[in-house]
């Protein structure tokens, strides 16, 4: 269990953040158009993982468009944006906004994805949602990075990010 913050006051994820090193989980999400989004399809390419807690929210939607600036342009590399918002609200807020050069995935039909990687808030009043969490996953599918994002309302550290890929 990881103790996050938000706001300031404490709250706890279901786990830990999978190690550096370790081959990255299995996971099924649902992307925009509802199809599915496996691990294996991202094999072979480097890939973000941007995890957090909604869309609708000014830090997380900032996030999203940092990383579809900046690491989508990067060679090889896929950026997947992981929430439990519905595939509608992400893929509508992608329209307002213009972003296209990152996957938008959702873990909303059982918050597996949230459990598997450690990452699911077990406190209200965010329970059930992501915690904010990078991880980058190189192209044979192990893990080169990982941030937990210790106060929710705060961005996580791109430049590390962007390094981890390079």
């Amino acid at each position: 269990m990881s103790k996050i913050t938000l706001g300031g006051n404490p709250i706890n994820t279901s786990g830990e953040l999978p190690k550096v090193g370790e081959n990255a989980k299995a996971f099924h999400l649902t992307k925009v158009d509802l199809s599915q989004l496996t691990l294996e399809e991202l094999k072979g390419s480097k890939v973000v993982l941007n995890i957090f807690p909604s869309v609708d929210t000014q830090v997380c939607a900032t996030s999203v468009r940092k990383f579809n600036e900046q690491a989508a342009a990067l060679e090889n590399t896929k950026v997947v944006c992981v929430s439990r918002d519905l595939p509608f609200a992400q893929a509508r807020f992608c329209g307002a906004e213009g972003i296209k050069n990152v996957i938008m995935a959702s873990d909303y039909a059982s918050g597996q994805f949230g459990k598997d990687y450690g990452l699911e808030i077990i406190d209200p009043p965010f329970m059930s949602l992501h915690s904010r969490v990078i991880v980058v996953i190189d192209e044979n599918g192990k893990i080169v990075y990982t941030e937990q994002v210790p106060e929710i309302a705060d961005e996580p550290n791109y430049e590390k990010a962007i390094a981890a890929i390079k």
